[in-house]
């Protein structure tokens, strides 16, 4: 039991030491330039990535001032566009409907980063796709090597696999912890949170 632990702390401690702050920093960048030009900020993540892509949202609109918003959020109008559009379009129909444009910004969350060839998360594929007809920002916080998002990422933040058999976990425990580095960097963060003002 308690070696299981040591080794997966373990893992988390590689993960973090090898994370490339030079695309963290790129990322930062990348989203005060878009806050700045006034533009939004869109996150878009499915199953447990579609769960921080909505802790994400408070916390980009609450501590660094951007307005942000994730599709997942409207449970009636996601699956009104499941039903009635498909799964694959309905992330890239609901920015469509957003009035995605070049100011603005999509920022994935994703173990993979979608791969249209092996069918994996085909609707962050089509969403991309569909933002860069429109010339809007892309960003990523990814595991794996990234796939789809990482290639067509203007910037993108790949989380190391220092094993493999724990991609998963490790990969979506990460997204929290960059979302949270990014909203309390200097560069983005325009409110104190709560506990720390509180002292």
């Amino acid at each position: 039991m308690t070696e299981f632990c040591e080794l997966y702390l373990s893992e988390v401690q590689q993960i973090a030491e090898q994370l490339d702050r030079g695309s963290i920093t790129k990322v930062v960048h990348t989203l005060v330039s878009v806050r700045n030009a006034g533009g939004r900020l869109f996150i878009l993540g499915v199953g447990g990535s579609a769960a921080n892509a909505s802790h994400a949202v408070n916390d980009f609109r609450k501590i660094a001032g951007m307005a942000a918003y994730t599709p997942t959020d409207n449970v009636a109008e996601l699956t009104a566009r499941i039903n009635d559009e498909g799964w694959n379009s309905a992330f890239a129909l609901w920015l469509q409907a957003s009035g995605l444009c070049h100011k603005d910004c999509v920022l994935v969350l994703s173990v993979g980063g979608g791969n249209a060839e092996r069918n994996v998360s085909v609707n962050l594929v089509a969403a991309l796709a569909y933002a860069a007809t429109v010339a809007a920002w892309i960003v990523a916080i990814v595991g794996r090597d990234g796939g789809y998002a990482a290639k067509v990422a203007d910037a993108c933040i790949i989380i190391p696999t220092v094993e493999p058999a724990r991609v998963t976990p490790h990969s979506e425990a990460f997204q929290a912890i960059i979302w949270h580095l990014l909203v309390s960097h200097p560069a983005l963060k325009q409110s104190e949170t709560k506990w720390e003002s509180a002292v």
